[in-house]
């Protein structure tokens, strides 16, 4: 069986490298848990070196957060600059761009068309020569009924004459071996697209695939902007491009805790632009379609499609692949429900879809045992990067935050007697009053990023928005680090998880 096909380790059918995969899911939630388990325990048993430890990892996570910042300013003073470019007369003036074609796919399930029109219009405003080198595939599920089946083909009346090609593609339910999910449509269209393409003759090497959430909106010059990235890139056919995504189609609808979630993921994805060794694939990207066809497209029986498809393509060009970063937004929609509820619910609900994304651990070190062309040197450092981020996602915001008094409570008289003992809570308050300092840059760069986009808003409202920050450190206990740890234990204990489609509510008209 193709070690590039497996997603879960059912689906091995040889015992011994089922166990190897199955082992390789138990890993990361076993290190988290194991982690949260040894300081309580530490902390009744032996508190003196659980003290000593949170004392340590609170220093270790004030210069970590501090090293974050600094990426988040001078990834963000970048993209304001690249913001500011004529990326089309820039190909234009370099004399690139003229044979390069764009496959933009729009998969979507229950949206509703006032999702759908607004990222249609921006693909269609877009200055790029869309009529002649764009084309758009609408994706629709067949399982969403026949409203899809009007939705698209609605769209396509309006928008076909807008663009090269307008092909919509309706994904069949209750195909054996798939997971009823984005990746599974994606893969269907993209597959389709693949014959119309080998139709008009159009070589590989010249179309540039994005693969986008249905509520994406592009600015006018993102094409443009990807297209000279793409030509400049050394290697190119070798790379994956990735957007900033920036949640603020529906900014001022979504109530406070949703607001501050999709700030904190637009901070960790635009941040990482400045760090291109540790930059994936998420969420809308783009690639070329020449890696696509030969990974034989996404995943259809994964959750986090869009994560995995980075790793696909390392291991079938054996190490030779990276993520360039485009330093250039995309705006997508803040996760609101119909009331604050089922809006903390959602939440929760999507960041244990992305936390889910652990899967990508197992598949990897798996992907490395049988793949002994990619450099052990790579091996270990995407092995130590990604086991890191997983655990730090659903460890460290209870490290910080429950284990810095726990030591205090339940440690004994011994112990509650020492100096350390005594000093250690003034520590921990000392070291989050020293945090309520990045919790201010945070506000700062969320008005700043918003400014990028939003005109027409009161004062009032960004002042709110700046006090609605120290709010922070529930949101990231309760729908941060407990939805990752959430999705560790599932995998864990092999409850594979369904994918689940955020719901999309839009009342403002959309503005670029």
């Amino acid at each position: 069986m193709n070690y590039l096909k497996i997603g879960k380790a059912t689906e091995l059918e040889n015992r011994k490298d089922r166990f190897i995969y199955r082992s390789f899911e138990i890993f990361p939630g076993l290190l988290s848990w194991s982690s949260i388990g040894l300081l309580i325990l530490l902390s009744f048993t032996r508190p003196f070196w659980a003290a000593v430890f949170i004392i340590a990892f609170d220093i270790y996570w004030l210069i970590r957060v501090a090293y974050f910042y600094s990426h988040l300013a001078a990834a963000f003073a970048i993209m304001k600059k690249v913001k500011r470019t004529d990326w089309l007369e820039k190909l234009k003036s370099e004399n690139l761009g003229s044979e390069i074609y764009h496959l933009v796919i729009l998969p979507f399930y229950k949206e509703g068309i006032e999702v759908i029109r607004p990222s249609i219009e921006a693909l269609a405003n877009s200055n790029y020569p869309v009529k002649e080198k764009m084309i758009v595939v609408l994706a629709a599920e067949e399982r969403a009924g026949q409203i899809a089946q009007e939705i698209s083909q609605e769209i396509k009346k309006e928008f076909e004459e807008k663009f090269f090609k307008f092909p919509t593609t309706t994904h069949p339910k209750d195909i054996p071996g798939e997971l009823a999910g984005k990746g599974s449509n994606t893969a269907w269209a993209g597959r389709k697209a693949k014959e119309l393409i080998d139709e008009l003759g159009i070589p590989y090497e010249k179309i540039i695939v994005s693969s986008f959430d249905i509520d994406t909106v592009v600015p006018a010059d993102y094409f443009a902007r990807l297209t000279y990235v793409y030509l400049t890139t050394e290697d190119r056919l070798h790379a994956s491009y990735q957007p900033v995504p920036l949640y603020f189609n529906n900014i001022w609808e979504a109530p406070f805790l949703s607001r501050i979630a999709a700030f904190s993921t637009t901070f960790w994805s635009l941040l990482n632009q400045e760090r291109p060794n540790r930059l994936k694939t998420f969420s809308s990207h783009s690639m070329p379609f020449r890696a696509l066809v030969d990974i034989d497209f996404w995943m259809t029986d994964i959750v986090t499609e869009d994560n995995v498809v980075f790793f696909q393509c390392f291991l079938r060009y054996d190490g030779n692949y990276r993520v360039v970063p485009l330093y250039f937004p995309v705006y997508m929609d803040a996760n609101v429900g119909r009331n604050l509820y089922q809006t903390a619910a959602n939440v929760y609900k999507q960041h244990r879809r992305w936390a889910w994304g652990v899967e990508t651990i197992p598949y990897m070190l798996y992907g490395f045992l049988k793949n002994k062309a990619v450099s052990l040197n790579k091996k270990i450092i995407y092995s130590l990067d990604y086991t890191e981020s997983f655990w730090s996602w659903a460890t460290n915001s209870f490290i910080i935050a429950v284990f810095g008094w726990l030591p205090g409570i339940v440690g004994g008289v011994e112990f509650k007697t020492s100096v350390l003992a005594l000093n250690l809570a003034d520590i921990a308050s000392g070291i989050g009053s020293i945090a309520m300092i990045f919790l201010v840059f945070s506000a700062f760069f969320s008005i700043n990023l918003l400014l990028l986009k939003m005109e027409g808003y009161k004062k009032s409202q960004f002042a709110w928005l700046a006090l609605q920050w120290l709010l922070t450190p529930f949101i990231m206990i309760v729908l941060v680090a407990l939805p990752a740890l959430d999705a560790q234990t599932r995998l864990m204990l092999g409850k594979y998880m369904g994918f689940w489609n955020t719901p999309k509510h839009r009342r403002v008209p959309q503005t670029q």
